[in-house]
């Protein structure tokens, strides 16, 4: 298949949500994400902030919260419902409430890089 030049601005890619629930146990939680399809140049600015994050080498107005990155790279969603089973369509307000959930903009931010990861080969 030939490579085409021009991507699209989004993609989807399934999103997994491990939570905690009763018991203490973990339920995991599906959905597809839209997302954000950014340039290698700004993928790149998002490493070395989170390397330089890690190594506690920024000063707390420069940090890259988890929150701001999921807001950056999630654009829309699919098979996210309220408590009565209703779809949820995305919207600002929505995605400040899912990321307002303990780890989920951190999971969200994981899967977004495994989605840039390039599949490993057999050798």
């Amino acid at each position: 298949m030939a490579f085409v030049l021009k991507q699209s601005a989004t993609y989807i890619w399934p999103i997994t949500l491990v939570l905690p629930v009763d018991g203490g146990k973990r339920q995991k939680h599906t959905f597809d994400g839209e997302l954000r399809r950014l340039p290698q140049s700004r993928i790149s600015e998002i490493i070395k902030l989170a390397q330089l994050q890690e190594r506690g080498a920024l000063a707390d107005d420069e940090e890259l919260r988890d929150q701001d990155a999921a807001k950056e790279v999630l654009v829309g969603w699919a098979n996210i419902v309220d408590d009565e089973g209703e779809d949820v369509p995305f919207s600002d307000s929505k995605l400040n409430e899912l990321l307002e959930i303990p780890t989920v903009a951190g999971q969200i931010v994981r899967a977004w890089f495994d989605s840039l990861e390039v599949a490993k080969q057999k050798n």
